[in-house]
């Protein structure tokens, strides 16, 4: 199995972490896969009360949260069988529109592939530890304490 995990701080470019993930994978000599299945989120311009977001702010836990997030890529890729995972998630200030998260997953199969990235999202969404604060236009700001429906 192989997993890539990074937190960004700087504007994440989805295309081109996929890119680089496929020649990492193929100058490795990894065997390549048969289905790919891949989410990237972006920052909602809206908070839930439909009032507009100057920007959405990811604190984490150094060191813990890339364990964690390891361990929760480790069990949803055991769990789907499949053998590649990527994610990449920023952190800090990301504005409306901006891409927060990428998730691709290799495997053998449709099925798993999209399963497992189904899994992952899901992962990150309830047990990730990042807190998030909404800012919104007017200045004033919110501590997140749920997560959104699917």
């Amino acid at each position: 199995m192989h997993l890539q995990i990074n937190l960004l701080a700087e504007r994440l470019d989805p295309l081109h972490c996929l890119a680089q993930w496929h020649r990492m994978l193929t100058a490795e000599c990894h065997s390549s896969h048969a289905a790919e299945s891949m989410f990237i989120g972006r920052v909602r311009a809206t908070d839930a009360e439909g009032q507009p977001l100057d920007a959405l702010e990811l604190e984490h836990y150094p060191g813990m949260t890339e364990r964690q997030l390891q361990e929760l890529a480790h069990v949803c890729c055991q769990r789907h069988g499949v053998s590649r995972c990527l994610i990449q998630h920023r952190i800090g200030r990301v504005l409306p529109g901006d891409a927060i998260v990428l998730v691709v997953i290799g495997a053998d199969r449709r099925g798993p592939a999209q399963r497992c990235c189904q899994d992952v999202l899901e992962a990150l969404k309830h047990d990730a530890p990042f807190w998030k604060r909404e800012w919104r236009r007017d200045g004033g700001s919110s501590w997140l304490s749920g997560n959104t429906p699917l």
